[in-house]
């Protein structure tokens, strides 16, 4: 498999259109070392050589024009197979209203994750503009499952695995939501030679489940959001911890750093990586810390081959 990062920040991107913490006024100005970043998402190629995306978020636009092997071949093309979604946050799921026009999308989710998207909302109908428009694929937890391109074999294979999350914020109040499969990680196997990618960024704590992603994945990339546990209220940017927004910090004692320094895959890699947060500094202790565990930050442009 080859990995593609298309992005890797949280909500919002670094720097953040609105924010003028340390970190989004220090790259503005030059005076951190640090790289820009839009939001997560990782195009995946296959080792027939289609493509799936995980994610499509507000960015894609211009993350996939950055992309060459993605350029439409044709008047009218799209390179992606399918696109995958382990929640319905905005920041990961509403580009695919960007992806609106007159093209059939494969979308590859829980049913949680796609009631969240589709139950009630009048958004939905732009991209149900013509018969066929979107093919959903609903995918169950636990359970390995084809992706397919063109041909009639698979091209990957995929299992979600229901992590600690929660419903995205414009349905906290639905209790139909109140699923485990409403947040996924996503264990994605490839059939010709069984190397597995393992893409968990959004994560609230550590569980039986997640320790199966870090045993099984040859390749890791996890939940990078905060660094701490009170990142947002030191910096006097709200009231909510890490914790209370379902995502298990990297850093302290009971930080995911730890365990992610004993996984057992090759190459660890931290996404979905919040504006405010140290480890978006080349120069930072948090980043020295990280690499020093073998954990290293993903940026636009990364390629990896799993």
């Amino acid at each position: 498999m080859r990995v593609r990062v298309l992005g890797s920040a949280a909500g919002g991107g670094f720097p953040q259109w609105n924010c003028g913490c340390p970190n989004c006024d220090g790259l503005r100005n030059g005076t951190v070392r640090a790289l820009p970043r839009t939001e997560a998402s990782l195009a995946i190629q296959a080792g027939d050589g289609t493509w799936f995306l995980i994610h499509a978020t507000p960015d894609v636009r211009s993350q996939l024009a950055r992309l060459p092997d993605l350029q439409p071949r044709t008047e009218r093309d799209f390179r992606i197979a399918g696109i995958l979604l382990t929640n319905a946050d905005l920041d990961q799921c509403l580009g695919l209203f960007c992806l609106r026009e007159s093209q059939p999308l494969h979308l590859y989710a829980t049913e949680s994750v796609r009631r969240a998207l589709t139950d009630g909302n009048p958004f939905y109908e732009a991209l149900e503009r013509m018969p066929g428009q979107v093919t959903w694929h609903e995918v169950k937890l636990e359970a390995e499952q084809p992706l397919f391109g063109q041909g009639t074999s698979p091209s990957l294979l995929v299992t979600p695995i229901a992590v600690p999350g929660k419903p995205p914020l414009y349905r906290r109040t639905d209790p139909a939501l109140a699923t485990p499969d409403v947040n996924v990680a996503l264990l994605i196997r490839d059939p010709l030679d069984g190397r597995v990618l393992g893409h968990a960024p959004c994560v609230g704590r550590r569980s039986a489940s997640v320790d199966r992603v870090l045993e099984e994945a040859d390749c890791l990339f996890f939940d990078g959001t905060f660094w701490s546990e009170d990142e947002l209220p030191a910096l006097g940017i709200g009231t909510r911890s890490a914790s209370d927004m379902a995502h298990w910090p990297v850093g302290g004692p009971n930080g995911s750093l730890a365990v992610l320094s004993q996984a057992r895959a090759s190459r660890k890699f931290l996404i979905h990586v919040n504006n405010t947060n140290p480890l978006l500094r080349d120069d930072s202790l948090p980043r020295r810390l990280a690499e020093a565990a073998g954990v290293e930050m993903a940026w636009d442009g990364m390629e990896v081959r799993v």
